[in-house]
């Protein structure tokens, strides 16, 4: 998963010593030139005291955890019994069992395919001890299964990982046979093509943006080949974490702009492969919410009117994360946020969120979708359909940001789920090619509960709003009293969300019940 890096690794080796301060000057360091995949030598082994536990027998090889982990920190593989019984022999023989029970006889690689009379693959997770930053958001997403929990790394418990990686990995690539595309979901075990995010970068632990690129690299990188992929990216969170010299977790080209011009230098990459006859590469701008709703928008604009086939991923986290929350146009009203604090004079912050997806649907022709990395079958279509899309394409993607919205570095995945379904970041697709009529070419599909105000409790059938939401998040902690009462401040922020929903039923043309 790492690419060569000759020539680099005295640059890697000096940081690694603490002597980065110290190294001569190179002609890459003079270009601010980083390899591909330098990332993948970083070690984080003693960021966290607790490490995710894989329980063999109650896994169903869902590949939630896999998709979810936003430092490519676990991995899955599907092989042969006897490449795993091989492997298994090259180890001390009180070592082979716990080997071998890395391995599960699920329903899905094995069960399915001996009924169909041809022969079953055993299927493991294997967790990479030197990229894991015991988030914990692997346990959380496997939820009912069981498979995951975290333990304590002591009393021989990181040697014993360290060994199961190692052996796990030598074991060969999963067969092409169990790499069908019916379960998008199932993109990542395809290393090869999918996997272009190699972990290592420098987010925070459980961080929602890492695990939104990493989906968007492996549904484009399994379509297109890594060598067909550009990115860039503007100023943020992204570019600190993903470019952080001298490592660089992206195993595709990629290139850093400044905060509001990562689309007009898009501009001119996509001018200049289209005249070299590279129009089959995909290019994609990378930028948040404060670059592409706020001083990003303009050019953002322009890319979308200009009729070039580049592709957009927002991630929105509803603040500027990279400078220290500030409030942004897509920041909720009544959430806390610098510049927009919440005090006696003024209860948080009191304008509107700007909807950037509603905008880019007034340009004309252009794919607008946005999504969730929770909903992993939405999310893995949208980006397919914008990578096919003869045009601009732009994706909004929910992203929390832990340390902002002040949620633990688990509730990634949660939180997400929990902003679709309260109707603060409704899923949606707009596809110019499905009609004339807005009423042709939006579709809500995925949404619970599409054509009601509010999603209710299949049980219950209580209503799950936006005040629900807010409850669950520090950043709207002010907004509720001690009786757990919201303010009329997040009632205005809740009048405007069911607003928006209303108003992209009515576009879409869905009846209310």
């Amino acid at each position: 998963m790492v690419a060569n890096l000759t020539g680099f690794k005295q640059v890697l080796d000096g940081y690694e010593d603490g002597r980065g301060h110290n190294l001569p000057a190179d002609e890459l360091a003079a270009r601010a030139l980083i390899p591909p995949g330098t990332a993948a030598v970083r070690d984080f082994t003693h960021i966290s005291t607790e490490i995710p536990r894989y329980d063999f027998a109650k896994c169903v090889a869902c590949m939630e955890c896999v998709t979810a982990c936003p430092d490519t920190a676990i991995l899955a593989k599907i092989a042969d019994p006897e490449e795993v019984e091989k492997e298994a022999k090259t180890l001390p023989a009180n070592q082979q069992e716990d080997f071998k029970n890395q391995w599960a006889q699920t329903t899905k690689f094995h069960g399915i395919f001996e009924k169909k009379g041809e022969k079953g693959g055993l299927f493991s997770i294997y967790i990479d001890p030197t990229k894991c930053k015991g988030c914990s958001e692997c346990v959380t997403v496997c939820g009912s299964h069981d498979a995951l929990s975290m333990e304590t790394k002591e009393n021989g418990v990181l040697a014993r990982y360290q060994m199961l990686y190692k052996h796990i990995h030598r074991v060969p690539p999963t067969p092409d046979r169990f790499l069908a595309k019916k379960l998008p979901i199932d993109v990542m075990l395809n290393q090869e093509k999918s996997l272009l995010y190699v972990g290592g970068a420098g987010s925070c632990a459980g961080c929602g943006e890492a695990t939104a690129i990493r989906m968007m690299l492996a549904s484009t990188g399994e379509e297109y080949g890594r060598e067909n992929i550009g990115i860039i990216a503007a100023t943020g969170c992204n570019t600190v974490y993903g470019s952080t010299y001298p490592h660089n977790p992206y195993l595709v080209t990629w290139a850093n702009s400044l905060f509001e011009n990562a689309p007009t230098t898009a501009m001119g990459v996509r001018a200049r492969w289209d005249q070299m006859g590279d129009q089959n590469k995909r290019l994609w701008v990378m930028g948040g919410d404060g670059a592409m709703y706020d001083i990003g928008f303009q050019a953002l604009s322009r890319m979308l009117t200009s009729g070039m086939d580049i592709k957009v991923l927002v991630l929105d986290t509803q603040v500027y994360s990279n400078t220290g929350g500030q409030a942004s146009t897509a920041t909720f009203t009544g959430q806390a946020a610098k510049m927009s604090p919440h005090g006696k004079s003024q209860p948080g912050k009191l304008e509107s969120r700007k909807e950037l997806s509603n905008i880019a649907i007034m340009h004309p022709d252009v794919y607008v979708a946005q999504t969730s990395a929770a909903f992993v079958n939405h999310f893995y279509q949208v980006i397919r359909e914008a990578n096919a899309f003869p045009g601009p394409a732009l994706v909004n993607v929910y992203t929390t940001c832990q340390p902002e919205h002040l949620v633990p570095d688990d509730k990634a995945n949660e939180q997400s789920k929990k902003a679709v379904q309260s109707r603060a970041f409704p899923l949606m697709i707009h596809d110019p090619r499905k009609g004339e009529s807005l009423k042709e070419r939006l579709n809500l599909r995925g949404n619970p509960g599409m054509t009601d105000d509010w999603m209710k409790d299949s049980k219950t059938e209580k209503e799950f709003n936006f005040s629900d939401f807010a409850r669950t998040e520090g950043r709207f902690a002010k907004q509720f009293d001690r009786d757990g009462n919201p303010s009329e401040t997040l009632l205005l922020a809740q009048s405007r969300v069911l607003k928006n929903w209303r108003l992209l039923q009515e576009l879409a043309g869905v009846k209310k019940s």
